[in-house]
């Protein structure tokens, strides 16, 4: 049984503990997508949060106009306090650009939407809807800390499933490049960014202060982003990481628009400019050749460690990864695109939510007046009277006939 303490206080899962938690004083934001909506993940997940009874759960939604009435209306099922944040819309777009906060969509533009919302508990919570796995102890576990003192938690797990290690991101990623770049710096940054047992998990909590201090990378980045600052928020002795147990969700492959070699040019980007930004100077002419040979080293590792346990392991298939990964080892552009903390912006939660409280009253408006047409064509059509000269059958037009 392993409780190994870190550079931060970890809390290790020894006896499947649901600790007593301050769910009643806690917003819950989970961002969505329209492949997460009405898929059994999603359920299980806001099931439970049904039986956790939360002060707050803020869903920040990815989704074209035309299915926001249908996920609205779903959403509406649940025992819920939910206020659906839908991120698309166009009060919101003109919101952020008078701002001067339009940019890039992506997930992390949709959590800092939510979090605006959020901190108006005191607490906040932060995980994602495709959990297959997820269970009552995932938000108490988050909290617990942040009643004791904490001011930020990370929740760590390990990705084994089907006799396969995964946590691909993380394993052959942003394990080596921190490693390389703490062995060249030993400074307390990165020795705090290489405490965490998974540092790309997307379960997090705060307190509602410490929240409103982080910036928050637009696309992938918003996991090394998070950590980026708390370390100035919360540091070391703030800090806490929670051993989430078991943990399933779905998997992304390597290549595509959504693949991991995409991502990791965000997470890349994202690290090293904050790293940079911590006033570490970098050398990125060897960089890369140093991450390769300690992400090969890893890899062999890797290959122990799964053969020890009769795991399926593809030595060959993992150096190719390191290879695509390798081209993300680059210096930051000098373009920082991060939105703001929202203790420095002009732009007010509250405004947000009337933003996309019009939005969301707009698409289901517009939903209805279009239901209640189609069903009163429809009753028009079976109530007319069919003759020779008319063969269309009640219910369908020519056209459709026709087609």
């Amino acid at each position: 049984m392993e409780y190994v303490q870190a550079r931060v206080t970890t809390l290790h899962d020894l006896a499947d503990p649901v600790p007593t938690a301050p769910t009643d004083r806690a917003a819950i934001v989970v961002p969505m997508s329209e492949r997460d909506c009405e898929t059994a993940a999603a359920d299980r997940v806001l099931s439970t949060l049904e039986g956790l009874n939360p002060a707050r759960v803020v869903v920040p939604l990815r989704a074209d106009a035309e299915r926001v009435a249908a996920i609205s209306e779903w959403l509406s099922t649940y025992d819920l306090r939910t206020e659906l944040l839908w991120c698309d819309g166009p009060r919101i777009a003109d919101l952020l650009s008078d701002a001067t906060l339009d940019g890039a969509r992506g997930k992390g533009r949709d959590v800092w939407l939510g979090l605006g919302r959020a901190t108006t508990e005191e607490f906040v919570v932060v995980h994602d809807a495709d959990t297959t796995t997820y269970d009552e102890s995932f938000v108490s576990r988050l909290l617990f800390p942040l009643s004791r003192g904490y001011d930020f938690s990370k929740g760590y797990y390990a990705r084994v499933e089907d006799d396969r290690l995964y946590g691909r991101l993380f394993r052959l990623f942003y394990a080596p490049l921190v490693r390389v770049l703490l062995d060249e710096h030993p400074e307390p940054f990165l020795k705090y960014l290489d405490a965490f047992r998974y540092a790309l998990a997307g379960e997090f909590g705060a307190t509602a202060h410490a929240a409103r201090q982080i910036r928050t990378p637009r696309r992938w980045g918003l996991e090394v982003g998070t950590l980026g600052d708390a370390f100035d928020v919360a540091g070391f002795d703030g800090t806490a990481q929670v051993d989430l147990g078991q943990y399933e969700h779905d998997h992304r492959s390597v290549d595509g628009s959504a693949g991991l070699s995409e991502m990791s040019r965000s997470v890349g980007e994202t690290l090293l400019r904050t790293v940079v930004e911590h006033g570490i100077e970098i050398d990125f002419d060897t960089l890369e050749s140093r991450y390769r040979a300690a992400a090969g080293t890893l890899v062999d590792q890797y290959a122990q460690d799964a053969a020890f346990n009769g795991f399926e392991f593809d030595r060959d298939h993992e150096r190719t990864q390191v290879d695509r990964y390798a081209e993300a080892v680059r210096a930051p552009d000098s373009t920082d695109d991060r939105l703001p903390a929202w203790e420095t912006t002009s732009l007010s939660p509250d405004a947000v939510a009337d933003a996309a409280a019009a939005d969301l009253a707009d698409v289901v408006g517009a939903a209805g007046a279009s239901e209640r047409r189609r069903v009163d064509r429809s009753g028009d059509a079976e109530s007319r009277p069919q003759s020779e000269s008319d063969p269309t059958p009640s219910g369908a037009t020519h056209r459709e006939v026709g087609e």
